[in-house]
């Protein structure tokens, strides 16, 4: 497929295209989109957030890592991000790393164990 498309239209058009990528199980797409828009707009915290998803569920962890850090620098108590990084570091075998973010998560969405 050639370049172009994934660069073809506004942001918005490319944001509901990576959106219905992304819902289609087509991570790689996303993300290809999705880094586009991110490097074009690298404050806006939904974007990264699917970008991070993208990477996750195409097992690119470390990339995964590096966007959802991205969002935790510019939004310390963004619940989701958090859950995530602490899911990626688990998925990478990190466990030690990974239950502070996960504890904060929890604590953060009132999911606190009695």
């Amino acid at each position: 497929m050639n370049d172009t498309y994934y660069e073809f239209g506004t942001a918005a058009e490319r944001w509901d295209r990576a959106q219905l990528f992304f819902e289609a199980k087509e991570y790689m797409t996303a993300a290809r989109i999705l880094r586009g828009l991110v490097a074009e707009h690298p404050e806006q915290t939904a974007q990264r957030l699917l970008l991070a998803r993208a990477y996750y569920h195409s097992a690119q962890l470390s990339r995964a890592e590096t966007e959802l850090r991205a969002v935790l620098d510019r939004d310390p108590v963004e619940h989701y991000a958090r859950l995530m990084l602490g899911r990626t570091l688990e998925r990478q075998g990190r466990h030690a790393e990974a239950a502070p973010h996960l504890r904060l998560a929890a604590a953060m969405s009132g999911d606190l164990p009695e």
